[in-house]
């Protein structure tokens, strides 16, 4: 206890058990081997508390105290403007549950009499001094009322940003949230949820709705920023990470693609399809990711990676096999796809397709294809320039 700064302590520290001190030098071994600075004093840090709305992803790579709160979001808490690490609990002798319901006591009392501003466009936005209007999304009773009889649905976009609208301006909402990504703030979700009773979930909008489309590539969008901050960090000696990007289909649905390229072990994002390039260069077609397990000579192995998920493939499949994944995409067409060609050729079955046609097992062997149901029958459309 003669370390700078551990005088606050001294007096907790010396009324513990031995198994408690044990635990306690643990988590002060750990703030230390974190970097993190010593807490501050608990008696003045309870007045300082602030919690804040970050990616799950974000959340997992910072390796501070979080707690997962909705869809692709999760809770962190900032004491006295610094993010809390899990140790400081031990080293305070509270509870998450403690400091949590304070830190939400405290946001509510700084939330009060702030209304919401209605933007020309119909829908609202929340304004705060504190930069942080994103972590309201943690207190919904904020807008209760706002849209009587309507569905509501919010945006988070930025940590300095908080939409809301009812279901009749939904792409005015839209709107707000490309103007949010578009803008200089933190980055948090693209996403629209939906309030459902006392619940906030993504927003589950269905084909033929017109919003379903948008709402599915802001959440491929999400995803997809996660996967880009993992390429920044990923070892190069354990291989090369797929690119990750959005295509459109013919039946104008985005699906998410990987590319995969011969040469060396790949690090393979779970996307909806993958796009093999050959060493010279050649395209080789872009195929159902889920089909890959066809290929028993590869085994995927887990990446140990925060956020999502990677496997590690090594190797590179040969034509024959290839023709084993159910296609999306001829080489042919990929090639005029990477040329930016507007009007790709249209699709040729692969040998395995010729096959089952021929195969009066086929109807069957289809229904029972790993490829989700939502993605049977896509075929590669016309891309937008962006």
């Amino acid at each position: 206890m003669d370390m700078p700064g551990l005088e606050p302590f001294r007096g907790e520290f010396q009324h513990l058990k031995s198994t408690e001190r044990t635990h306690w030098a643990d988590a002060l071994e750990a703030t230390l081997a974190g970097g993190w600075p010593l807490p501050p004093d608990w008696l003045d840090a309870q007045y300082d508390l602030h919690p804040e709305v970050v990616p799950l992803w974000m959340a997992e790579r910072d390796g501070f105290y979080y707690r997962p709160h909705i869809e692709g979001l999760a809770l962190r808490i900032r004491v006295c403007g610094q993010v809390m690490p899990a140790p400081w609990l031990v080293l305070w002798g509270l509870s998450a549950e403690d400091v949590t319901e304070r830190a939400m006591d405290q946001l509510r009392e700084k939330s009060k009499g702030r209304p919401f501003r209605r933007l020309p466009s119909g829908i609202y936005k929340g304004e705060f001094e504190d930069g942080q209007a994103a972590s309201r999304i943690l207190l919904p009773e904020l807008w209760a009322g706002l849209f009587p009889g309507q569905n509501t649905f919010v945006a988070v976009p930025t940590e300095d940003c908080l939409l809301l609208a009812p279901q009749v301006i939904l792409p005015k909402l839209l709107e707000g949230i490309a103007a949010g990504l578009a803008g200089p703030g933190r980055r948090i979700a693209g996403t629209i949820y939906q309030q459902v009773e006392h619940h906030l979930l993504p927003a589950n909008l269905q084909d033929p709705h017109p919003i379903a489309q948008p709402q599915r590539e802001l959440r491929q969008g999400d995803v997809a920023e996660a996967y880009r901050a993992q390429e920044a960090v990923l070892p190069a000696a354990l291989g090369r990470p797929a690119p990750i990007g959005l295509l459109r289909t013919q039946q104008g649905r985005s699906v998410s693609l990987a590319t995969w390229e011969e040469g060396a072990p790949v690090l393979l994002p779970e996307t909806d399809l993958v796009a093999f390039i050959a060493a010279d260069g050649r395209p080789l077609g872009i195929f159902f990711r889920q089909t890959l397990p066809r290929l028993t000579t590869f085994h995927g192995t887990p990446v140990d990676i925060w956020g999502p998920r990677r496997l590690r493939y090594e190797g590179f499949p040969t034509p024959e096999q290839l023709d084993r994944l159910e296609c999306f995409a001829t080489g042919e067409q990929m090639a005029a796809l990477l040329k930016g060609t507007k009007e790709a050729p249209a699709p040729r079955p692969s040998t395995r397709a010729l096959a089952n046609q021929a195969n009066p097992g086929a109807l069957s062997a289809q229904a029972s294809s790993p490829v989700p149901a939502h993605l049977r029958g896509l075929s590669l459309g016309v891309q937008n320039d962006d």
